[in-house]
């Protein structure tokens, strides 16, 4: 028995290598025609370093190791696109926009769905340098065509913006323990616990709260959105940007204001990328500004990456 494998953890044979293979050059080919140059990040750094700027969405998925020549405590990448960010902002420290692009495994503690690998394969890019809709669609464009490009149907994106949520709990002045109440409640779309949470606040934010969870659906509920949210400007930003994107994109978009996904990393738009065969998103993505900030250097930045076994999966 001392060959078989850790849970969730498997090989990858001919069949399947070969066509994970194929994507991932197909995949980085229509990046580099893009303007996106490739980096590699190391598969493990300090847990400092790994974890800047990410808050603790990604700590609890990190496998943590000992480095036996410093002592200090080293991660196993969960997630490269701080890594990539942190090779932006340190590393390249170029002035204006910086397209970058990256393909290697990582690791999860534990799996991100039923039965899902704990070494997943991510391809991605990311651009830094340049805010606005405009990055956005160009980086959803890039995603749209890759999953094009990789034989996926019916594709579609689930799109939010965690500032609609954002500037709500500030103007009303949340405090940080409230908060994270309601951001859990949100992400459940528990009405009764938002109810009992916002109990105490001005009638304004309550419905405001409220009203979140019933906010899914196409580009009606913006309009709704606008008519019945509080008249805030970064609010309005937000609506702004989601309704660009609704206008370019060249897939089907749906909305979802509750969607939270990151919230203490994600400074504005998120979207997840659904097609036909595969169970979960296929592919994520979203704005990180806040990040840049975090390594010392504030950069607008924004991108995604695939799940490339997901994707070598639906084409068997």
């Amino acid at each position: 028995m001392k060959w078989l494998l850790p849970e969730y953890v498997e090989d990858i044979l001919p069949a399947e290598a070969m066509r994970i293979e194929q994507l991932r050059r197909k995949i980085l080919d229509l990046f580099f025609k893009r303007g996106y140059e490739l980096v590699m990040p190391p598969l493990l750094e300090y847990m400092d370093s790994l974890l800047t700027g990410t808050g603790h969405d990604l700590e609890l998925r990190t496998f943590k190791v000992v480095d036996q020549v410093s002592g200090r405590t080293m991660g196993l990448r969960a997630d490269m696109t701080p890594q990539v960010a942190r090779i932006d902002a340190h590393l390249l420290n170029r002035k204006g926009v910086t397209r970058l692009c990256y393909c290697g495994s990582v690791l999860h503690t534990r799996p991100a769905a039923p039965g899902a690998t704990r070494e997943p394969i991510q391809i991605g890019a990311e651009m830094y340098g340049e805010g606005g809709p405009r990055s956005d669609l160009e980086i959803q464009r890039l995603l749209c065509d890759a999953l094009k490009l990789a034989g996926m149907k019916n594709v579609r994106l689930d799109v939010g913006h965690v500032a609609v949520f954002r500037s709500i709990a500030q103007a009303a002045k949340v405090g940080p323990e409230l908060e994270a109440e309601l951001f859990e409640a949100l992400q459940k779309k528990d009405r009764p616990a938002l109810g009992e949470l916002s109990k105490k606040l001005d009638a304004k934010t309550r419905g405001a709260l409220l009203l979140l969870p019933e906010l899914y659906g196409g580009a009606e509920i913006l309009a709704r959105a606008e008519k019945h949210l509080p008249k805030l400007p970064a609010l309005k930003r937000a609506l702004a940007a989601l309704r660009a994107l609704a206008k370019a994109c060249p897939v089907p978009v749906s909305f979802d204001l509750a969607e939270l996904r990151g919230y203490h990393y994600h400074s504005g738009v998120v979207f997840d990328a659904y097609c036909k065969g595969v169970t979960g998103p296929v592919a994520r993505g979203g704005r990180y500004d806040e990040v840049g900030k975090a390594f010392g250097r504030a950069r607008p930045a924004t991108g995604f990456s695939i799940d490339l076994r997901s994707v070598a999966g639906v084409l068997k």
